[in-house]
């Protein structure tokens, strides 16, 4: 059975663009174009994941998130035209999952459904799912241990929390800021540049050193984790 998104969206063209695009990808979906019905739609037990606008009419996109998570941990996924870190801020404070800022390409959004979905699991994880594989590199959520075949790869915490980041977003294109926001939070206000510095640390340790190339630059934006044979 197919997997329901609800889009709570008021600009009716995005909201049938999205549908159209998602209902190709083989998901149900389901429209709401105030937060109101929006909320009351949310709370379905068969809605697998919520693209929730901000700025919505009757209640607003923060006080519709904020409703949910008292009753549900359904995945949220903010769309805003506002590219303003406070919003940001407040809204995974609130409980997002995610977001993406108008305008997006469809591309990424979708992509950020699946790593969403994935993550969520109906809620219940299983201690197996725990570990992140790429070919003979594991990562261990639990020991917080990383492995290349029957070798352990000695990270400090933040080379770990990068890396970790990064596979369980492989595939998708990572900023500099997005990846400075996830792993060293928003207090951080130092040079982006901090990055690279610990990417090449992990390109040491892992790619260089088992001939491997997971960690890629995409020029002028940030990097991408992938598994290549």
């Amino acid at each position: 059975m197919a997997e329901k998104i609800l889009v709570v969206e008021d600009e009716s063209k995005i909201a049938r663009f999205l549908e159209l695009e998602l209902k190709h990808e083989g998901y149900e979906v389901e429209l709401a174009f105030d937060g109101r019905d929006g909320l009351e739609k949310a709370l379905k037990d068969d809605i697998a994941l919520v693209i929730l606008d901000l700025m919505l009419p009757m209640l607003s996109g923060i006080e519709v998130l904020r409703r949910i998570r008292k009753t549900s941990d359904v995945p949220v996924i903010l769309l805003t035209a506002k590219d303003d870190v406070s919003d940001k801020v407040v809204g995974l404070d609130s409980g997002a999952n995610d977001y993406v800022t108008k305008p997006f390409a469809i591309e990424e959004l979708l992509a950020r459904i699946r790593v969403a979905l994935k993550r969520n699991g109906s809620g219940r994880r299983k201690a197996e799912e725990e570990v992140l594989t790429a070919g003979e590199l594991v990562l261990n959520k639990t020991s917080h241990k990383v492995t290349y075949g029957d070798e352990e790869i000695p990270l400090s915490k933040k080379e770990y929390d990068l890396l970790e980041y990064m596979m369980e977003n492989s595939g998708i294109v990572l900023t500099r800021e997005k990846l400075i926001e996830k792993v060293w939070g928003y207090e951080y206000y130092g040079d982006t540049n901090v990055t690279d510095v610990y990417i090449r640390y992990l390109r040491a340790k892992i790619d260089q050193k088992y001939n491997r190339s997971y960690i890629r630059t995409v020029r002028g934006v940030g990097y991408i984790f992938e598994e290549k044979d």
